[in-house]
């Protein structure tokens, strides 16, 4: 497997002819989601408090996290640096395999669905970072716009401790113009999109440990600086329609994790030996 680029630049992501588009689900049969759930992707954007796993199994992914964060930070890595975790971690495939978590995917994308990306945002007390007003397609070589984020929240957030933060139905405005951010602006991300709120209300992505929030790669959504003295931790898994095209060889990330790859599209990795 060659390797493929974790953050493509700018002149890459300009070579190609993007589609970014809103794509609303087709699927009108629903197997775990409500009808109205699905419709309130297609209007807002994203749908939220969805249960997952258990207490205990929140935190035993709890205790997880903690060893692969001690790990990373030992490596000379942060608490942001654990991207791409599914490639090199078997229990993170796993999650990005889940079946319950790609149950509520299916009812958005359909039967079909590719699992490629697996990122921990892991926000330390008052670490003072703050995620910028974004949308993921603007970072990702990917086309057309057929992505969705699960948002697996690792330990409890809230308004508190920086959880997430949405502007409902701002994914049907389009790929929007940002800014690059400056190095002391304290962005986590390196792009921001400026007064976002006029798009639409701001809803925030309050969410107990193991429950998880989807939504579009064209929604707006950030967070602000964790000043608390919680963690908040989340783990971000991207799902795609295999029609989706690929650059900067991210191909080799995705998973068939539902149905097929009708498309031939993906590398389909195997599940890392290493835990």
């Amino acid at each position: 497997m060659s390797k493929f680029q974790a953050v493509p630049d700018q002149a890459d992501l300009e070579k190609m002819d993007r589609d970014l588009r809103f794509y609303p689900s087709q699927v009108t049969k629903p197997e775990t989601l409500t009808r109205e759930q699905v419709e309130q992707y297609n209007v807002d954007g994203y749908v939220k408090d969805l249960t997952v796993f258990s207490e205990s199994e929140a935190d035993e992914l709890r205790a997880y996290f903690d060893e692969l964060l001690e790990r990373a930070i030992a490596a000379g890595g942060d608490s942001y640096s654990i991207s791409s975790a599914h490639l090199t971690y078997g229990r993170v495939y796993d999650l990005l395999c889940e079946p319950r978590i790609v149950a509520y995917v299916k009812d958005i994308l359909g039967k079909d669905v590719i699992g490629w990306g697996s990122h921990f945002f892991c926000k330390m007390p008052h670490d003072g970072k703050s995620v910028a007003w974004h949308q993921d397609a603007s970072y990702w070589p990917l086309t057309p716009s057929k992505a969705v984020t699960v948002w697996l929240a690792i330990d409890d957030a809230d308004i508190g401790n920086a959880c997430m933060k949405f502007v409902a139905g701002s994914q049907h405005v389009g790929h929007l113009t940002y800014r690059p951010s400056d190095d002391d602006e304290g962005n986590v991300l390196n792009q921001t999109i400026e007064e976002a709120e006029k798009y639409g209300e701001v809803v925030y992505d309050e969410l107990a440990a193991g429950e998880v929030s989807l939504h579009s790669d064209l929604l707006l959504h950030g967070s602000e600086a964790n000043n608390s003295d919680r963690r908040r931790c989340g783990l971000t898994l991207r799902y795609c329609t295999p029609d989706v095209v690929a650059g900067s060889n991210w191909h080799e990330k995705g998973v068939v994790v539902s149905g097929k790859d009708y498309s031939g599209n993906w590398a389909n990795p195997s599940r890392p030996i290493n835990d």
